[in-house]
């Protein structure tokens, strides 16, 4: 462990092991094989980049984004390690001259796109690499993408059991921010990883602060909600594309630097993009969720859901992609009964087995369930992921509790309303019939004669909408897809309905101020003096980053130019000691730091 500890800090810059990052690189570096659960911003990547330096060869990382692989060999390349990449945006040249720098083992690492992995030409070269002792390890990145289940599913990832069944003495290391109990055993099975040590560390992200709204105009209540974040990066999630760009459009008339993002745009666009969200400060990418799997940039200050996420796993690996520095960041949702329809549609129309559906259905149900939460939303987040949990007062209803109240009547008058009407109906029907509304259809159907109409004139239609989401969530309802969202009671309505039990629901207070941001795992508040040295040094990273066409965190990470701007080295033995300047970089920009902080009188 102790070359382990002088790369770390040599290369790296950083002097200790976070977490089980010592124990995954020790047991790596003996051969063995590991699945890692680790949150976005944990430190994956160290727990393969460095056992790749130690062991014999050239240590190859397969992973699924191919527009983030330059980004991630540039980082490595300014820490003086031999990495590059191959995948399908290179010319024939480019990547052939790759493939002869990989054979001639000048290469410490490769990152390669998990369809050219599969092919022959590939399989071969690594044939020739392990014939001679030169495979150093396989890391699988991104390894819930083996997940049928999964909302980030990609089939190559499934044929990627190959590596095992060809190279058996070769360690495998398989990682990701994002597996429930079902992913893990998944990934487990399909890659072979039968054998392989199991570290979870825990999934909580203390400086995400969450939020869900009921959606009642979305636009303004987005535009509030991005007040507090001006000219700070984010993304903006919408489920259908046509959305993301009328978002991002109107965001653009209300002097938000906005940018459209999904899967039906060209790729010359998607990939000039990408690039300026990661490389500019303050840009909001609204996209669907083709965007942000594996986004590196470490200061997204917030993540917005304009629509429910199918299952709790995508809302916490798309949530996580905010305050990867550690800094305080926000995920903030709104949504409504009409997520649930579409959702339940979808699900029904596929042409899934029904166990795929049944365990969809079961995935949405939870995050239904999370939205509606009276306790801490954080602990029922890690509930689901197998962690205990106690309440974090760093989400909306630790800071405003909601109300709980007897619901008992109010849901046998909804589904009385249901069963009345034949269970044909969705929510703003039924809602109308109960507040007593003649609406034309409520005529045409004489439902304005039924026992129930106008007997929920005691709520308004917010306060009728929170039932039935209740309702929904509770599992005393379920959306029919079949027709059109149509509202039906479950077995488990029956005991409500005949008074056996008594059912308490959640009423929102009114909103509060919200309370001051968490602090930081590092200091973000510096003196005067301090600040002004922390934005000269900014200033540096960003023309330095101009200048190579690399995003400034691949120069030096806020972190590092904070600590910079506290300890005011003044010698390249001291810039050494500061967390994430390892040699290479010392010997790179070690004159301009040290003008740079002589430059700025205290």
């Amino acid at each position: 462990m102790s070359q382990a500890l002088h790369l770390l800090r040599s290369v790296f810059g950083y002097t200790s092991f976070r977490g089980a990052q010592a124990e995954i690189v020790g047991h790596m570096e003996g051969g063995g094989d590991a699945l890692v659960l680790m949150p976005t911003g944990g430190g994956k990547s160290l727990c393969y980049q460095l056992p790749s330096l130690l062991r014999p060869g050239v240590g190859i990382v397969v992973s699924p984004l191919i527009a983030l692989m330059q980004d991630q060999v540039d980082a490595l390349l300014q820490a003086g390690v031999k990495a590059a990449f191959l995948n399908s945006s290179q010319d024939y040249a480019t990547a052939s001259e790759t493939e002869k720098r990989l054979l001639r083992g000048e290469l410490d690492m490769l990152y390669v796109a998990p369809e050219r992995v599969l092919t022959e030409r590939f399989l071969g070269q690594l044939d020739h690499l392990n014939e001679q002792g030169r495979l150093a390890l396989f890391a699988i990145d991104e390894a819930h993408c083996v997940s049928q289940w999964g909302h980030d599913f990609r089939p190559e990832y499934i044929q990627l059991s190959v590596l095992h069944e060809r190279y058996p003495n070769i360690p495998r290391i398989a990682l990701t921010a994002t597996a429930d109990a079902l992913t893990r055993e998944e990934i487990v099975r399909r890659l072979g990883l039968d054998t392989a040590r199991i570290f979870v560390s825990s999934f909580d992200r203390p400086n995400i602060r969450y939020t869900v709204v009921e959606r009642d105009n979305p636009r303004k209540q987005l535009l509030a909600f991005l007040a507090d974040h001006r000219g700070e990066a984010g993304i903006v999630y919408c489920l259908s594309r046509k959305k993301v760009d009328e978002t991002a459009a109107w965001l653009q008339t209300q002097g938000v630097k906005a940018l459209p993002y999904h899967a039906g745009l060209d790729a010359d666009t998607r990939r000039e993009h990408q690039q300026r969200f990661v490389r500019e400060d303050g840009i909001v990418m609204v996209a669907t969720i083709a965007f942000g799997m594996g986004i590196d940039k470490p200061d997204v200050r917030f993540v917005a859901h304009l629509d429910l996420p199918k299952s709790l796993e995508a809302y916490y690996q798309e949530t996580g992609r905010a305050g990867r520095d550690g800094e305080p960041a926000e995920a903030w949702m709104t949504y409504g009964l009409n997520d649930v329809v579409i959702h339940r549609q979808r699900i029904d129309e596929s042409v899934a087995p029904d166990e795929q559906k049944r365990i969809e259905r079961q995935k949405l149900d939870a995050m239904l369930a999370y939205c509606e939460a009276a306790g801490c939303r954080r602990t029922v987040l890690l509930n689901y992921f197998g962690e205990a949990q106690e309440a974090c007062g760093n989400c909306d209803t630790c800071q405003t509790p909601p109300e709980l109240w007897d619901g008992t009547v109010a849901a046998q008058k909804f589904m009385s309303a249901s069963l009345r009407t034949g269970q044909r109906f969705g929510a703003a029907h039924l809602i109308d019939i109960l507040r007593g509304k003649a609406t034309e259809k409520v005529a045409q159907f004489n439902h304005d004669k039924l026992p129930t109409f106008g007997v929920g004139t005691d709520l308004d239609d917010a306060g009728w909408r929170s039932v039935a989401r209740q309702l929904l969530a509770g599992g005393l309802l379920y959306a029919d897809a079949q027709q059109y969202g149509a509202l039906k009671l479950t077995e488990a309505a029956k005991p409500v309905l005949k008074n056996e039990t008594t059912l308490m629901l959640r009423r929102q207070t009114a909103a509060k101020k919200k309370a001051a941001k968490p602090k930081a795992i590092f200091p973000a508040d510096l003196p005067a003096a301090d600040a002004g040295l922390f934005d000269a040094l900014r200033h540096w990273r960003g023309q330095t980053a101009r200048e190579q066409g690399v995003p400034a965190y691949v120069i030096l990470h806020d972190r590092t130019l904070h600590e910079l701007a506290a300890r005011k080295p003044q010698s390249m033995d001291e810039l050494l000691e500061v967390a994430g300047i390892g040699e290479a970089k010392a010997t790179r920009y070690g004159t301009a730091l040290l003008e740079v902080l002589a430059s700025v009188p205290a």
